[in-house]
């Protein structure tokens, strides 16, 4: 699997960086939580629905992204969602989704736009 960061694949110095084993497996979820749901024709159901957050009342908003992670996530065979956390820094909302995977505990951090 090709590394992704802010939407670019991740130059190497030969060519384009890959990854493996528990780093392909958080590139590959921070990719389903960042891209838009239902905005690729042929495959609905990938991404989330993070993004609409900002429509969502402030009482509401941790229920919506624990609910938008789980969708998300789904897919991800092997992997349970421990923790949703959504915090308010300096008018930016960021995420923290804890996840479990084969016994090891993994944690990303995203911010939410």
């Amino acid at each position: 699997m090709l590394a992704i960061r802010n939407g670019d694949y991740v130059p190497d110095g030969t060519g384009l960086r890959r990854v493996r084993g528990r780093e392909a497996l958080l590139e590959r979820v921070l990719f389903r939580l960042t891209a838009r749901r239902g905005q690729f024709p042929f495959l609905e159901d990938l991404g989330s629905q993070l993004w609409r957050l900002g429509r969502v009342g402030a009482a509401g908003r941790q229920a919506a992204a624990e609910q938008y992670v789980a969708e998300a996530l789904a897919e991800e065979k092997g992997l349970t969602v421990e923790a949703v956390t959504l915090t308010q820094e300096s008018g930016a909302a960021y995420l923290t989704v804890e996840l479990t995977y084969q016994g090891e505990a993994l944690a990303v951090t995203l911010e939410v736009r």
